[in-house]
């Protein structure tokens, strides 16, 4: 036995023994040296293990979308919990799946009528992009194998989704990852889009990078694309008026899948249940995750139209149509977490509710133009990005001290990408409590300096 193996047998399972713990997207040893904690939240704010409240400016990881410790989702949890704890989804089923499902059929657009349910964002993407490869199977299209994403696309961590998702960082460590996949452009222009507001008014014409795809590759190899319409985890790229339209214009042309990843957009961010709604686009496949239980029990889905769902519906009845699922699907504890917090956002107008503050939330975010360092600032909706100018040779840096004064000296959580802030906060934030988002960033980045 090793040295070092020896010690970690040797040391107290307490919490503070921080070092057995591999946290994600993290700095370890760095964070182990000077650790953010946090011990229990409610409603706008987390608190620290001595009290301390801090604003939550981003929902969790864009997901605490009415907030936290809620009565009726922690009651909904909790009885769940006592009543049906676990329930296989393999051949079995339990009530209230079903009626979140229907729920979710009900509030999304058109037809998008059948739900998947996984256990994650990344689970989501994965499970959509097997959905569309059997689709093209099951409509006689087996040539249809190749899958397009988007450059700073961020689809999760599956190996679908870094393969589709166009994050370097994300990607250079785990090989060639799948065949058979290529990428549209980004969307953002600093020079057409400073400052935008809203969906810019140029980009639309970038669509048309999947016909130059389609010359290359030919239509009968490519099964489907996936794009978010709004990329968040790159920094708030919001689609440009048209682009959504125009994707879904060349998919229907050439028989192609369009996914709409909106495990950030659904459920409120944007002032809609869903992005698709918003834009006036329906994908043939949805992606959810996140918002939809407001992040208090892990959750995912797939959301597909009826000519999919349909397409699987073949053969004899007694046969399994899609050799996939998770253990945890549609999990009781879930999907009572998930339904509760539809009522929450129903019976509190929250989706409408973010829409009303996008022009106050755009306004206090744009007034922070000027500022030294800041390069530029994009809003929709209830979520922003400001971009930082870097520190030269040290990309992510000055992001990175953003993050940690804001939490330490400002009561404050925001979320980074690299040196880009990234808000997204829940949707009962108070315009009062948005003045002081912004009161508190004018400091945090002049500080800076």
């Amino acid at each position: 036995m090793s040295q070092a193996h020896e010690t970690m047998q040797d040391r107290e399972p307490t919490p503070n023994n921080m070092e057995p713990f591999w946290l994600p997207f993290t700095p370890n040893r760095a964070f182990k040296r000077d650790p953010r904690v946090i011990a229990r939240a409610k409603d706008m704010h987390y608190f620290t293990p001595d009290g301390r409240p801090v604003l939550d400016a981003t929902a969790g990881l864009w997901c605490c979308n009415a907030g936290h410790g809620r009565d009726k989702i922690v009651s909904a949890i909790r009885k769940q919990a006592a009543e049906l704890d676990y329930a296989p989804a393999f051949h079995f089923a339990h009530p209230k799946v079903f009626e979140l499902a229907s729920r979710l059929s009900m509030m999304m657009p058109d037809d998008l009528n059948y739900c998947f349910f996984t256990n994650s964002g990344s689970e989501a993407v994965d499970t959509a992009l097997k959905i569309a490869l059997a689709y093209q199977q099951a409509c006689g299209q087996g040539t249809r194998t190749r899958l397009i994403g988007r450059e700073r696309g961020y689809h999760g961590v599956g190996f679908g989704g870094i393969s589709l998702g166009g994050m370097p960082a994300n990607r250079k460590a785990f090989g060639s990852l799948l065949p058979g996949v290529d990428h549209l452009r980004h969307t953002y222009s600093f020079e057409h889009q400073a400052f935008s507001r809203g969906e810019p008014e140029w980009g639309a014409h970038l669509a048309d990078d999947l016909l130059s795809l389609i010359a290359l590759h030919d239509a009968s190899t490519i099964a489907a694309v996936i794009v978010e319409p709004m990329a968040g985890s790159t920094g708030v790229l919001a689609a440009p008026r048209g682009y959504l339209q125009r994707l879904r214009q060349i998919c229907d042309d050439h028989g192609i899948v369009l996914i709409f990843d909106e495990v950030i957009t659904a459920f409120g961010r944007l002032g809609h249940g869903s992005a698709a709604e918003r834009y006036g686009v329906t994908p043939d496949i949805m992606t959810i995750a996140k918002g939809v239980t407001s992040g208090t029990v892990p959750m995912g889905g797939a959301i597909v139209r009826d000519h999919i769902y349909q397409a699987f519906m073949q053969g004899p009845e007694n046969t399994i149509e899609l050799f996939h699922g998770y253990t945890y699907t549609g999990h009781p504890l879930a999907a009572a977490a998930a339904l509760a917090s539809l009522e929450v956002f129903q019976e509190e107008g929250l989706f409408a509710r973010a829409g009303a503050l996008e022009q106050t939330w755009a306004d206090a975010m744009h007034g922070l133009k000027g500022l030294p360092l800041v390069r530029d600032i994009r809003t929709i909706g209830l979520v922003a990005g400001i971009d930082l100018e870097p520190v030269e040779g040290q990309t992510g840096a000055r992001g990175l001290a953003a993050m940690d004064t804001a939490f330490r000296d400002h009561d404050m959580m925001i979320r980074i990408t690299a040196d880009t802030i990234a808000l997204s906060p829940p949707l009962i934030v108070s315009q009062q409590q948005i003045g002081e988002i912004a009161a508190k960033l004018e400091k945090i980045i002049k500080g800076l300096g």
